[in-house]
Protein backbone atom coordinates (compact mmCIF):
# COMPACT_ATOMS: atom_id res chain seq x y z
CA UNK A 1 0.00 0.00 0.00
CA UNK A 2 1.35 3.60 -1.00
CA UNK A 3 2.71 5.17 2.74
CA UNK A 4 1.97 8.80 3.68
CA UNK A 5 5.60 9.79 2.64
CA UNK A 6 4.83 9.17 -0.83
CA UNK A 7 2.10 10.65 -1.09
CA UNK A 8 4.16 13.96 0.30
CA UNK A 9 7.02 13.42 -2.70
CA UNK A 10 4.77 13.20 -5.64
CA UNK A 11 2.00 16.12 -4.13
CA UNK A 12 -0.80 13.94 -3.96
CA UNK A 13 -3.29 13.92 -0.65
CA UNK A 14 -4.04 11.55 1.61
CA UNK A 15 -7.04 11.76 0.74
CA UNK A 16 -6.58 10.54 -2.82
CA UNK A 17 -5.97 6.93 -0.98
CA UNK A 18 -7.90 4.50 -0.83
CA UNK A 19 -9.76 4.09 2.62
CA UNK A 20 -8.84 1.14 4.56
CA UNK A 21 -11.21 -1.27 5.93
CA UNK A 22 -13.74 -0.06 2.93
CA UNK A 23 -17.01 -2.32 2.65
CA UNK A 24 -16.27 -4.58 -0.44
CA UNK A 25 -20.10 -5.31 -1.69
CA UNK A 26 -20.75 -1.07 -2.11
CA UNK A 27 -23.36 0.21 -4.18
CA UNK A 28 -20.53 0.81 -6.91
CA UNK A 29 -19.26 -2.96 -6.82
CA UNK A 30 -22.63 -4.28 -6.52
CA UNK A 31 -23.16 -2.19 -9.70
CA UNK A 32 -20.30 -3.77 -11.69
CA UNK A 33 -21.14 -7.07 -10.43
CA UNK A 34 -24.53 -7.06 -11.80
CA UNK A 35 -23.41 -5.87 -14.92
CA UNK A 36 -20.93 -7.92 -15.69
CA UNK A 37 -23.10 -11.07 -14.60
CA UNK A 38 -26.11 -9.84 -17.24
CA UNK A 39 -23.85 -8.91 -19.88
CA UNK A 40 -21.63 -11.93 -20.56
CA UNK A 41 -24.64 -14.33 -20.55
CA UNK A 42 -26.29 -12.05 -23.38
CA UNK A 43 -23.31 -12.16 -25.11
CA UNK A 44 -22.79 -15.39 -24.55
CA UNK A 45 -26.39 -16.07 -26.40
CA UNK A 46 -25.60 -13.79 -29.27
CA UNK A 47 -22.39 -15.97 -29.80
CA UNK A 48 -24.23 -19.05 -29.50
CA UNK A 49 -27.50 -17.69 -31.68
CA UNK A 50 -25.94 -14.66 -33.77
CA UNK A 51 -28.88 -12.79 -32.99
CA UNK A 52 -27.72 -9.05 -32.75
CA UNK A 53 -30.25 -8.35 -30.21
CA UNK A 54 -28.38 -10.14 -27.78
CA UNK A 55 -25.60 -8.64 -28.40
CA UNK A 56 -26.82 -4.86 -28.70
CA UNK A 57 -28.43 -5.99 -25.42
CA UNK A 58 -24.93 -6.91 -24.02
CA UNK A 59 -22.99 -4.11 -25.19
CA UNK A 60 -25.97 -1.77 -23.62
CA UNK A 61 -25.50 -3.48 -20.31
CA UNK A 62 -22.15 -3.21 -20.56
CA UNK A 63 -21.62 0.11 -21.11
CA UNK A 64 -24.23 2.01 -19.25
CA UNK A 65 -23.17 -0.22 -16.40
CA UNK A 66 -19.89 0.89 -16.65
CA UNK A 67 -20.81 4.68 -16.17
CA UNK A 68 -23.52 4.07 -13.37
CA UNK A 69 -20.60 1.94 -10.94
CA UNK A 70 -18.20 4.87 -11.73
CA UNK A 71 -20.57 8.26 -11.22
CA UNK A 72 -22.45 6.16 -8.23
CA UNK A 73 -18.90 5.82 -7.14
CA UNK A 74 -18.13 9.48 -7.09
CA UNK A 75 -21.68 10.64 -6.10
CA UNK A 76 -21.31 8.41 -2.49
CA UNK A 77 -17.46 8.51 -1.99
CA UNK A 78 -17.03 5.33 -2.08
CA UNK A 79 -14.09 5.03 -4.85
CA UNK A 80 -11.75 2.72 -3.70
CA UNK A 81 -8.22 0.87 -5.49
CA UNK A 82 -10.38 -2.03 -5.01
CA UNK A 83 -13.38 -1.27 -6.66
CA UNK A 84 -10.81 0.28 -9.63
CA UNK A 85 -9.74 -2.86 -10.63
CA UNK A 86 -12.44 -4.91 -10.02
CA UNK A 87 -14.02 -2.56 -12.72
CA UNK A 88 -10.73 -2.95 -14.67
CA UNK A 89 -11.31 -6.70 -14.81
CA UNK A 90 -15.36 -6.56 -15.03
CA UNK A 91 -14.76 -4.34 -18.66
CA UNK A 92 -12.22 -7.09 -19.91
CA UNK A 93 -14.62 -9.72 -19.28
CA UNK A 94 -17.56 -8.01 -20.94
CA UNK A 95 -15.55 -7.12 -23.98
CA UNK A 96 -14.10 -9.98 -24.53
CA UNK A 97 -17.47 -11.85 -24.98
CA UNK A 98 -19.07 -9.05 -26.77
CA UNK A 99 -16.16 -9.14 -29.15
CA UNK A 100 -15.77 -12.73 -30.26
CA UNK A 101 -19.95 -12.41 -30.67
CA UNK A 102 -19.81 -9.44 -33.33
CA UNK A 103 -16.91 -11.07 -34.74
CA UNK A 104 -18.61 -14.58 -34.87
CA UNK A 105 -21.82 -12.44 -36.22
CA UNK A 106 -19.93 -10.29 -38.35
CA UNK A 107 -16.55 -12.04 -39.64
CA UNK A 108 -15.19 -9.20 -42.01
CA UNK A 109 -15.06 -7.07 -38.66
CA UNK A 110 -12.26 -10.03 -37.23
CA UNK A 111 -9.22 -8.36 -38.60
CA UNK A 112 -9.93 -5.53 -36.73
CA UNK A 113 -11.59 -6.72 -34.16
CA UNK A 114 -8.05 -8.97 -33.16
CA UNK A 115 -5.96 -5.99 -33.12
CA UNK A 116 -8.28 -4.58 -30.56
CA UNK A 117 -8.61 -7.79 -28.09
CA UNK A 118 -4.77 -7.31 -27.93
CA UNK A 119 -5.03 -3.39 -27.85
CA UNK A 120 -7.91 -4.17 -25.30
CA UNK A 121 -7.20 -7.09 -22.91
CA UNK A 122 -3.33 -7.07 -23.33
CA UNK A 123 -1.65 -3.36 -23.27
CA UNK A 124 -5.07 -1.36 -21.79
CA UNK A 125 -5.30 -3.65 -18.89
CA UNK A 126 -1.41 -2.99 -17.95
CA UNK A 127 -1.67 0.39 -18.40
CA UNK A 128 -4.88 0.86 -16.61
CA UNK A 129 -3.15 -1.24 -13.55
CA UNK A 130 -0.67 0.94 -13.47
CA UNK A 131 -1.89 3.67 -11.21
CA UNK A 132 -1.40 1.38 -8.48
CA UNK A 133 2.28 2.63 -8.70
CA UNK A 134 1.26 5.55 -6.98
CA UNK A 135 -1.43 6.47 -4.37
CA UNK A 136 -4.16 7.23 -6.30
CA UNK A 137 -7.89 5.39 -6.68
CA UNK A 138 -7.69 5.03 -10.11
CA UNK A 139 -6.94 5.80 -13.59
CA UNK A 140 -9.65 8.28 -13.48
CA UNK A 141 -6.81 10.26 -11.65
CA UNK A 142 -4.07 10.40 -13.38
CA UNK A 143 -3.94 13.51 -14.39
CA UNK A 144 -2.34 14.13 -11.05
CA UNK A 145 0.67 12.09 -12.37
CA UNK A 146 0.73 12.89 -15.66
CA UNK A 147 -1.73 15.10 -17.57
CA UNK A 148 -0.80 14.03 -21.04
CA UNK A 149 -1.23 10.42 -20.85
CA UNK A 150 -4.56 11.00 -18.36
CA UNK A 151 -6.26 13.35 -21.39
CA UNK A 152 -4.89 10.28 -24.23
CA UNK A 153 -6.41 6.90 -21.77
CA UNK A 154 -8.88 8.41 -19.10
CA UNK A 155 -10.62 10.85 -20.12
CA UNK A 156 -13.95 11.25 -21.11
CA UNK A 157 -13.41 11.49 -24.53
CA UNK A 158 -11.03 9.08 -24.65
CA UNK A 159 -12.54 6.58 -22.86
CA UNK A 160 -15.51 6.78 -25.25
CA UNK A 161 -13.47 6.70 -28.43
CA UNK A 162 -11.55 3.31 -26.17
CA UNK A 163 -14.37 1.43 -25.97
CA UNK A 164 -17.33 2.58 -28.88
CA UNK A 165 -15.43 4.72 -32.04
CA UNK A 166 -14.24 1.26 -33.45
CA UNK A 167 -17.44 -0.13 -33.25
CA UNK A 168 -19.06 2.53 -34.99
CA UNK A 169 -16.74 3.15 -37.14
CA UNK A 170 -17.00 -0.60 -38.29
CA UNK A 171 -20.53 -0.69 -38.67
CA UNK A 172 -20.72 2.43 -41.13
CA UNK A 173 -17.30 2.67 -43.05
CA UNK A 174 -15.37 0.10 -44.95
CA UNK A 175 -13.75 -2.30 -42.50
CA UNK A 176 -9.85 -1.17 -43.49
CA UNK A 177 -10.92 2.26 -42.07
CA UNK A 178 -11.98 0.12 -39.06
CA UNK A 179 -8.90 -2.06 -39.16
CA UNK A 180 -6.92 1.45 -39.42
CA UNK A 181 -8.30 3.07 -36.27
CA UNK A 182 -7.84 -0.07 -34.51
CA UNK A 183 -4.16 -0.35 -34.82
CA UNK A 184 -3.72 3.31 -34.57
CA UNK A 185 -5.12 2.53 -30.59
CA UNK A 186 -2.76 0.02 -30.51
CA UNK A 187 -0.14 2.08 -31.37
CA UNK A 188 -1.66 5.02 -29.11
CA UNK A 189 -1.96 2.39 -25.96
CA UNK A 190 2.27 1.29 -26.54
CA UNK A 191 3.17 4.94 -26.51
CA UNK A 192 1.30 5.31 -23.37
CA UNK A 193 2.81 2.32 -22.01
CA UNK A 194 6.29 3.86 -22.72
CA UNK A 195 5.49 6.88 -20.98
CA UNK A 196 4.42 5.46 -17.89
CA UNK A 197 6.78 3.04 -17.53
CA UNK A 198 9.37 5.84 -17.56
CA UNK A 199 7.17 7.83 -15.17
CA UNK A 200 7.14 4.52 -12.69
CA UNK A 201 10.71 4.62 -13.05
CA UNK A 202 11.60 8.32 -12.49
CA UNK A 203 9.55 7.98 -9.49
CA UNK A 204 11.49 8.93 -6.12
Amino acid sequence: MPRAEDAGRTGLRMRDLAVGGARILNWPNSITVLRTALAIPFGFVALRTGAAAWLIAAYATYWVGDVADGRVARRLGQETRLGAVFDILADRGCSAICVAALAAIRPEFAPALCVYWVQFMVVDTLLSCAFLHWPILSPNYFHKVDRRVYLWNWSPPAKAANTSLLLVVLLTLPTWVGFGLACAQLVLKLVSARWVARLATARP
